[in-house]
């Protein structure tokens, strides 16, 4: 007789989702890469040549993609054994508490904040519990950051269970978090980005993974 279906766990479930979710995303990002090459040689190659470059390309996309808790990156700051315990209204000093100059984790409000772009510094207690729900923040030093900084940053990240806002006095001048991680960044065309919202956004190792994102606080400086 067959042996009997293993039932997979709700992480595992989630887990899964989360994987194909990242795997989509990775190639849409190879297909928006190869598609920018192909037209940027268009108009200085034959058509031989094109042909050559889009096998070459057509070749490296079914390669396999990584897992998202596969993928390395480089200056990753992680925090473990993070506490998650409701404290309103109570601030948490996260630098002294955790170490963390922007805050990554830990005790915070019970009322999320909305995911979205601010234009204005958010509460910490509130953004925390957003990663909680699985939300990738993102901060920027507004002193440095210009404009087109702002700008690359919202399109480099997606539209929902992110969070951009300026965070002054932050050690670099740009910084995204996840729950239990971080890095800081130079440059808004840091590589590392992307690796880290494919290995963090909407990750089933959040305390509360699928949580919602909406629908309690919206902060100051709502854009979008």
């Amino acid at each position: 007789m067959p042996e009997p279906a293993v039932r997979k766990t709700t992480k595992q479930q989630r887990a899964e989702a989360r994987a194909e979710k990242v795997r989509a995303h990775q190639q849409q990002e190879v297909a928006r890469k190869r598609n920018r090459r192909i037209a940027t040689v268009s108009g200085a190659v034959g058509g031989a040549a094109i042909l050559a470059l889009v096998i070459t390309f057509v070749a490296t996309a079914t390669e396999p993609l990584q897992r998202p808790q596969d993928i390395e990156i480089e200056g990753l700051k992680e925090f473990s054994n993070l506490p998650a315990t409701h404290i309103d209204p109570a601030p948490v000093d996260y630098q002294k508490n955790y170490g963390m100059a922007v805050p990554a984790g830990g005790d915070h409000s019970q009322i999320w904040l909305n995911c979205g772009v601010y234009n204005e510094p958010q509460p910490n207690e509130n953004a925390v519990h957003a990663l909680e729900h699985g939300a990738v923040w993102v901060t920027y030093d507004p002193d440095t950051a210009t404009d087109d900084d702002i700008a690359a940053l919202r399109n480099a990240i997606p539209d929902q269970y992110t969070i951009l806002s300026p965070y002054p006095g932050q050690p670099a001048p740009f910084m995204a978090s996840a729950w239990g991680a971080q890095i800081e960044m130079d440059s808004v065309s840091d590589a590392r980005l992307a690796q880290f919202v494919d290995r963090y956004w909407k990750s089933a190792n959040a305390p509360e993974p699928g949580a919602s994102c909406s629908g309690a606080l919206q902060g100051p400086g709502l854009v979008a």
